[in-house]
């Protein structure tokens, strides 16, 4: 019976984070757009600057 009480006392922080993008809402989701646009765009440039060189092309 103790164990419910823990959890409340002392939430997950996978709660807080989701309470906390409830909160801040519009916030949230344009930090998140940002992130996401930044690891696309950083996944792009490795792939372009890795990519092979064909001889002759």
């Amino acid at each position: 019976m103790s164990e419910p009480q823990a959890s409340k006392e002392n939430p997950s922080f996978v709660k807080l984070a989701m309470r906390n993008m409830v909160r801040k809402g519009r916030q949230s989701l344009f930090h998140f757009g940002l992130t996401a646009l930044g690891l696309t765009g950083f996944l792009v440039l490795i792939a372009w600057l890795g990519r092979p060189q064909i001889p002759g092309g």
